[in-house]
Formats: structure tokens, C-alpha cells, sequence
């Protein structure tokens, strides 16, 4: 249960695109065509899928105050925390380095529509973000980061396809003049900000059943505290009445 609600949340809820608004420069300039979204969408979730799982290692075992003691007593004191984002992003590089040598072998074309944005991944704030979010939330074994990572390629993958999808259809629409371009593109991915804010709701349901439970505990304390003021006072009353007499 907790794999299924985190990979729906990194896709829905906290999506990278329309939560954050990280990773927006290739999103904008890469959707105007929906088979170069999808290659570099495809691309970004293979990046992050490898990328926060190694970063969690690096993170669990190197990073974080007392991560070295597996070497022995006297690195329990080390704290190389503030390596954090050089070792993220050398390992960030050396995957999309890979992905660039795999996309030019088997597709050149892609590889000529990507342009330079391929190589741009290294320094898009998506795949970075997804490391430091997972350093940050604390992501507590290697599955879960791994299904963190995918989710949330997945989650920026559906992003970049949606507003890829619109732009095309838009591209025959009659849109004002002074909105033509990247004006509408921004209305429109905020509209859609706007939608997917409402899958914020889709992971409440366990807080609604517990709240009766709380509320009812809530009650009986309550009850107590009066019934135990209703004895103080009438216990003041009685020795009142004994000193009158």
C-alpha cells in the first residue's frame, strides 16, 4: 500500500511539472510535436529511474552525518552532507550521458529533434529535484526511491505529453494574436495546474475514517473533565455547608 500511494502521489498530487513547475524550460520548448515529447519524456523517466536510487545509496552510505560507519568506529563522526549536490549531479550526468549515446546509436532522428536539449537534462531542475526531494523527504529503502524515481518520470512524461498533444490541436484554433505561442501555452498549463490540484484529494479517504474515532475520544475526555469538576464543585458546596452548621 505505501509503494502504490507513493507512486500515485509523485504522479498525480506532487507532480514535478504542474506541483513544483520544475523542469519547465524543455517542457515549453520541447512540446511542440508530440513524438518529440514522447522521446524526451521516455529519456527523463529512465534518467530519474536510476538516478534517485543511486543518489539514495550515495545519500544512505556517504552523505548523511555517520553514513560512513560501515568503515569502521572512526568514521562515525564524518559528515559529508555538504557533497550532496556534486555527487547528485555527477551521477545525474553520467546518465544522461549514457541516455545521449543510446538515443544517438538507435535514433538518430530523435536524437536530431531533441537537439540540445538531450544533453540539457543534465541540468534539468526535474531530475536534480527528484534526488533532493528524495533526500529531503526521507524516503526510508531503495524500492521506495526507485518507485519515487519512476513515478515521478512518469508524472513529468504525462505532463510534457498533454501540453504536446494541445499544442498541436491549438496550432488550428483560432487564438488571438497577442496570445499565439508560448502566451496560450502558459494558460493552458496552468489551467491545467489547476486540474491536477484536484487530485489531492484522491489519498485523503484514510483521514476521513479516522476522524469519528478521534472525535468520539475527544467527547468521552470532555465528559470526564466535567463530571470531575461537577464532583469538585459539589464537594466545595458540602464543606461550606458543614462549616455554616
Amino acid at each position: 500500500m505505501e509503494h502504490l500511494e507513493l507512486f500515485f502521489k509523485s504522479i498525480f498530487i506532487d507532480n514535478m511539472v504542474f506541483a513544483t513547475f520544475l523542469g519547465m524550460c524543455s517542457y515549453l520548448a520541447v512540446s511542440k510535436k508530440v513524438s518529440t515529447a514522447v522521446g524526451l519524456g521516455a529519456a527523463v523517466i529512465f534518467v530519474l529511474a536510476i538516478t534517485v536510487p543511486l543518489n539514495w545509496l550515495l545519500d544512505q552510505y556517504i552523505l548523511q552525518p555517520g553514513a560512513l560507519s560501515w568503515l569502521g568506529e572512526d568514521y562515525v563522526s564524518y559528515d559529508l552532507s555538504f557533497l550532496s549536490f556534486i555527487m547528485f549531479i555527477a551521477t545525474i550526468a553520467t546518465m544522461v550521458q549514457l541516455v545521449e549515446i543510446i538515443v544517438e546509436k538507435f535514433s538518430p532522428s530523435l536524437y536530431n529533434s531533441l537537439g540540445i536539449f538531450l544533453p540539457l537534462i543534465a541540468v534539468n531542475c526535474a531530475i536534480l529535484g527528484g534526488s533532493l526531494f528524495m533526500q529531503s523527504r526521507e524516503i526510508e529503502t531503495l524500492g521506495l526511491a526507485l518507485n519515487y524515481g519512476i513515478g515521478s518520470g512518469i508524472g513529468w512524461f504525462l505532463a510534457i505529453l498533454a501540453i504536446a498533444a494541445i499544442r498541436e490541436k491549438i496550432r488550428y484554433s483560432n487564438v488571438p494574436p497577442a496570445l499565439r505561442g508560448l502566451g496560450i501555452t502558459f494558460i493552458i498549463t496552468g489551467l491545467m495546474a489547476i486540474g491536477f490540484m484536484s487530485f489531492g484529494g484522491m489519498l485523503t479517504g484514510g483521514d476521513e475514517e479516522a476522524k469519528p474515532e478521534n472525535t468520539s475520544a475527544a467527547i468521552e475526555t470532555i465528559k470526564e473533565d466535567i463530571e470531575k469538576v461537577e464532583e469538585k464543585l459539589i464537594s466545595n458546596i458540602e464543606q461550606k455547608q458543614d462549616t455554616n452548621e
